[in-house]
């Protein structure tokens, strides 16, 4: 029978074969916050849900609006990100992996893209487009996790992957204050919520793409001694 810590260990090797490639991961600053939280009690399945609460206030600030509260979502998700970032670092680098680690990986990570995409909907006059935009990005991540689960290697690639949705939506809170201070107007958010919802489609275009591609060259892989035979 396996035992507990042999599943964890299984589970933070299946994610490191899984993981997203981020630049940031090499970056000094950031190894040794992981290597310091990694001598906490903290454990990769809080900071994951940690992102997701920076997320909810990042959405809540985005809702309420004006300088200062654009600003500070900006902030939040940046904050997510460093916790996307810093979950993965401490579960395989750390070694606290645990078996559910993959469920805190993806979960917490859909509702804070939702947490922020709604919002950013509401925020441009267009709540359809806040939900669509949302939408779009979970299928993003779906197409990935079910290329994951029927044995091929996750694309994390795409226009609008989660890194670049996020960069988008800082770019676009971060021109809407001063778009805002200047003029009063709110064109910033409508052009990045319209951006982000189209951009995810496509990714999604293209990952399924990818999927079936990749699908096919397996079945003639997988056939070729026969012809040969």
């Amino acid at each position: 029978m396996e035992t507990s810590a042999t599943a964890a260990k299984t589970a933070a090797a299946k994610s490191a074969a899984d993981r997203r490639p981020i630049a940031t991961r090499s970056a000094r600053w950031a190894q040794r916050l992981a290597a310091w939280l990694t001598t906490t009690p903290v454990s990769p399945n809080q900071i994951s849900l940690l992102s997701a609460v920076w997320a909810a206030i990042g959405g809540v600030l985005l809702l309420q609006g004006g300088v200062l509260a654009w600003i500070g979502a900006a902030l939040c998700v940046q904050l997510r990100l460093v916790c996307n970032l810093l979950d993965g670092m401490v579960a395989v680098e750390g070694g606290k992996g645990s078996p559910v680690g993959a469920l805190y990986n993806e979960i917490p990570d859909r509702v804070a893209d939702t947490a922020f995409l709604v919002p950013l909907g509401y925020a441009a006059g267009l709540p359809w487009l806040g939900w669509a935009a949302a939408l779009a990005a979970t299928m993003t991540a779906y197409v990935r996790t079910f290329g994951g689960a029927l044995g091929l290697a996750q694309d994390f690639g795409g226009v609008m992957a989660k890194q670049r949705r996020m960069a988008a939506l800082t770019v676009a809170l971060l021109a809407q204050a001063v778009e805002h201070a200047l003029w009063g107007t709110s064109y910033s958010l409508l052009a990045a919520a319209w951006i982000i919802m189209a951009g995810s489609l496509l990714t999604v275009a293209t990952r399924t793409l990818g999927v079936a591609r990749r699908l096919n060259a397996q079945h003639l892989e997988a056939h070729q001694p026969e012809a040969r035979s």
